[in-house]
């Protein structure tokens, strides 16, 4: 009964809650022959419903509708206990009774409004042909000592979460928490993110209670051979699990993603041990020391990319356990990243060969040495608008015409920064803020367009790669020797 229904973003305990709330304060209106049955129908399911809702878990948005339902219950009763003692029932005259209805029926709109606004996302159906599972490691690299902190035996410790090509689970096998392995840590998270875009926890509380398409653990596909893998940094406080639909969409296609916590750095990694490491990243208010920051950070990120495809390899070769050994084509590899992961994206490729293509997620690259690129790269943009750093396109530019092999910078309309990731999924619609797409068009074009080029450049499937992209938004291609 607590399942999230799609498109309404409401369970059916909610939805009761909320119509039998409504019809106790509509009660009023009503002929008088009629009042007494819709009043005591609508108060029996509206307190049912909201007893179990408060056994379940009563999510803030529907504080409102209950408020609304306190206020309209007394009046609404009053009649009825009235006429059972004998007394003549009191009814207020309608022009004072309208304000209180009107009230009542604002705070109980509200509710839906505010679950609109800030739902459970619910993410959308994978494409492909195979299941998907997943599967979190963590990596430490004895070479790499730990900058963030002063203990001179720290290492380098990433977090990666895996989505694969799995075989179809049994229904009614639970599907993967979203945002961790376990609720707790997926509030732990929540929480974090919120507090890094100085948002009330509240307000996202819909994230720790989702459910994706994936199974943990699952056994993997036994058709499809070894699946080539995309290894993904996320933005600046971004977590492993922020572009999630992406990862399940590409998965589900035959791919193996491999997401990166870097601790430190992403808003909040919650270790094997049980530790949460938080970030120290934080805005000084000096842009110039910023982008020195910004910079040192994307080189941390590129390193951690490397370490990890390392990682995969050993996987692979049985040298760590895990559920894909023998089924890890490492040798056809994608680097990908949204906002400062697109930028490190872009650093490991170049400063690592075994990378066969790049995806910048609208990501500024701030590589320091900004030297040919061997690989073909594929950039997405947010719609260019007045706003936009007027620096970010001449750059972007700039590096995409270093590449030795066909690039293409897309600018999709309708998009913003957040659009690449989850964010539309569980965030207002303000297209400001996550674009104007959509819930359901904003990760069908991102996994769309990101699909056709790892298809093209990892599997070398035949077809106008142009044409399929130009389709989605202004494309420009970039050819050694012949940009645009």
């Amino acid at each position: 009964m607590t399942e999230i229904i799609a498109g309404l973003y409401m369970s059916p305990l909610e939805i009761l809650t909320s119509l039998g709330a409504a019809a106790l304060v509509v009660a009023r209106w009503l002929p008088p022959a009629a009042r007494p049955r819709v009043t005591i129908a609508a108060g029996a399911v509206l307190v049912l419903s909201a007893i179990v809702l408060g056994v379940v878990g009563i999510r803030w948005q529907m504080l409102p509708v209950l408020a609304g339902a306190a206020f309209a219950l007394p009046f609404a009763v009053s009649p009825l206990l009235r006429r059972r003692t004998g007394r003549p029932a009191w009814r207020a005259r309608w022009w004072l009774a309208l304000p209180g209805s009107l009230a009542c029926a604002g705070l109980i709109a509200s509710g839906p409004s505010a679950v609109w606004a800030f739902p459970v996302p619910v993410f959308p159906e994978p494409s492909g042909h195979f299941a998907v599972g997943t599967h979190v490691v963590q990596w430490t690299d004895p070479n790499r000592p730990e900058t963030a902190t002063a203990d001179p035996h720290d290492r380098r410790t990433v977090v990666a979460q895996l989505w694969y090509p799995a075989q179809q689970s049994p229904a009614g096998v639970q599907r993967a928490q979203y945002a961790g392995r376990t609720k707790q840590e997926a509030r732990t998270v929540s929480d974090a993110l919120a507090r890094y875009a100085g948002l009330p926890g509240f307000l996202v509380d819909g994230v720790p209670r989702a459910r994706t398409h994936a199974v943990f653990n699952a056994p993997v596909a036994d058709t499809g051979g070894r699946f080539p893998v995309v290894l993904f940094s996320p933005g600046l406080g971004g977590v492993r699990t922020q572009n999630t639909a992406w990862a399940e969409e590409l998965a589900s296609n035959g791919y193996v993603v491999a997401a990166l916590d870097h601790p430190y750095d992403s808003a909040a990694v919650v270790l094997a041990d049980g530790r949460t490491v938080n970030t120290k990243i934080a805005a000084t208010g000096d842009d110039e020391e910023d982008n020195k920051r910004a910079a040192a950070t994307t080189g941390i990120r590129a390193a951690d990319l490397s370490y990890a495809l390392t990682q995969l390899g050993r996987l692979d070769r049985g040298e760590t356990a895990g559920p894909l050994t023998g089924r890890l084509d490492t040798d056809r590899a994608a680097v990908t990243g949204h906002s400062l992961g697109g930028g490190a994206a872009l650093q490991a490729a170049r400063q690592d060969r075994r990378f066969d293509a790049v995806i910048n997620l609208d990501g500024y690259p701030r590589d320091p040495q900004l030297r040919p690129y061997r690989q073909p790269v594929l950039a997405l943009t947010q719609a260019i608008t007045p706003d936009t750093d007027p620096r970010y396109i001449p750059r972007l530019t700039q590096v995409l015409e270093l590449s030795t092999a066909t690039s293409y910078r897309l600018t999709i309309p309708g998009t913003a920064h957040l659009t690449f990731m989850d964010a539309p999924l569980y965030l207002p619609p303000v297209p400001s803020m996550v674009g104007s797409l959509g819930r359901t068009e904003s990760p069908h074009r991102v996994a769309a367009t990101t699909l056709a080029f790892l298809n093209t450049t990892l599997r070398h499937k035949p077809g106008d790669l142009s044409t399929v992209l130009s389709d989605y938004g202004d494309l420009s291609t970039y050819r050694p020797g012949n940009s645009h």
